[in-house]
């Protein structure tokens, strides 16, 4: 079996080393903008849990019939500690092992976690933003209110935006590390 250079591995040990960060700052943001608003509106989401306006965001919401966002409505919450723990686990024992297959099943699992949140919160977005409360006090035929995965929308008199917070950047950086280390050694064979 094909081991993995010096700097592939030390590349692939900062990688998961990074993946650490997500413990401790937040992953996710979404952020909201009205007239009312004028400084804007914040949820952050972490592996663990949210935080921010979460409240406010809620009673706004409440109006135009969007569910009540809580914690239980994201059961990945309770586990995600543990499927982040396990990468990194796998992501230092890569470096140690210092074979190709090891490095590369290392970036499969990032990218599947990636495409796994992507998906995961896309779905969110779209039972979020099409499941309204009939009983809603405002209604506006054919209008609904998924936030976006990524970048910007207007909904209503409300700007959202969607995407990466402190965390997901220092992750995407975790991944672009254990890519760098699988495009050399792909390379190197």
């Amino acid at each position: 079996m094909k081991t993995t250079s010096s700097l592939s591995r030390i590349l692939i040990l900062v990688s998961a080393l990074l993946m650490v960060s997500a413990y401790f700052t937040p992953l996710w943001q979404i952020s909201l903008w009205a007239p009312q608003y004028p400084e804007g509106l914040n949820m952050k989401i972490w592996i663990d849990r949210l935080s921010g306006d979460v409240d406010i965001i809620n009673g706004v919401n409440h109006y135009i019939g969007m569910k009540h966002i809580g914690q239980e409505m994201f059961p990945e919450l309770q586990y995600l500690v543990y499927v982040f723990g396990a990468i990194i686990a796998f992501g230092v024992l890569a470096a140690i092992l210092a074979k190709r297959w090891a490095l590369y099943t290392y970036l499969l699992l990032l990218l599947i976690l990636g495409l796994g949140v992507l998906v995961d919160m896309y779905l969110w977005g779209y039972d979020y933003g099409h499941n309204l409360d009939p009983s809603a006090a405002i209604k506006v035929p054919g209008m609904a209110y998924q936030p976006p995965l990524i970048g910007y929308k207007e909904l209503l008199n409300f700007l959202a935006y969607s995407g990466p917070d402190t965390g997901g950047w220092i992750l995407g950086a975790s991944v672009l590390l254990a890519g760098l280390a699988s495009f050399r050694e792909f390379r190197a064979k």
